[in-house]
């Protein structure tokens, strides 16, 4: 008698998970837009930059320092010398 009520109470749970994923909505993908890679090469001086931002290293993307112009962003070394310079009087751009 035991084994009877295990399989219908498996059974019961079984339809139970199957209707609720007949429900279920997978989410929707999100393009990844971020920096993969990352240059030591500086900012020139007289480039107007308008902004930055600090992005955390989370596969494909790297840790980097967005530099934002008008009309371009640069992806910069976070470690490279010059960069706490630039970043001097220049706003911080949160999400």
């Amino acid at each position: 008698m035991h084994l009877c009520w295990k399989i219908t109470l498996m059974l019961m749970v079984l339809v139970c998970v199957s209707e609720q994923q007949g429900n279920f909505r997978r989410p929707t993908r999100v393009g990844v837009n971020c920096c993969k890679e990352v240059s030591n090469a500086r900012i020139p001086a007289k480039m107007p930059l308008i902004g930055y931002k600090h992005q955390n290293a989370l596969d494909p993307c790297v840790e980097a320092i967005i530099f934002y112009t008008t009309n371009e962003k640069y992806c910069s070394d976070p470690k490279a010398r010059w960069i706490s310079h630039r970043m001097k009087g220049l706003k911080e751009i949160k999400d």
